[in-house]
């Protein structure tokens, strides 16, 4: 058993090709009449979402991620502290 697409869908392909052969103006006419239907519902607002007016607020939880190129950190400040010299080698001037 073949299960190629255009073998198995032949049959059909061919009962659609008899159809719009022998009634394809009648189709055309129907389905232009039905889109000037469909187009006259859609701009009536046949396609508007109907709001109820128990809540009309919606909140849309959602995250928001920003891309911040990479901040330069200022180097810490350098404290300097003066070390009186005779403390840190002691404070008796006497050797012996």
């Amino acid at each position: 058993m073949s299960l190629n697409p255009a073998t198995v869908l032949n049959p059909i392909f061919n009962a659609l090709d008899a159809l719009i052969q022998n009634y394809g103006v009648y189709l055309y006419l129907v389905f232009v009449w039905l889109s000037l239907l469909v187009i006259a519902w859609v701009l009536s607002g046949g396609l508007r979402r109907k709001h109820s007016q128990e809540n009309p607020v919606v909140v849309v939880p959602g995250i928001i991620i920003t891309m911040q190129p990479p901040s330069q950190s200022p180097t810490p400040p350098i404290i300097g502290i003066e070390v009186d010299q005779t403390w840190w080698n002691g404070d008796d001037e006497t050797t012996d």
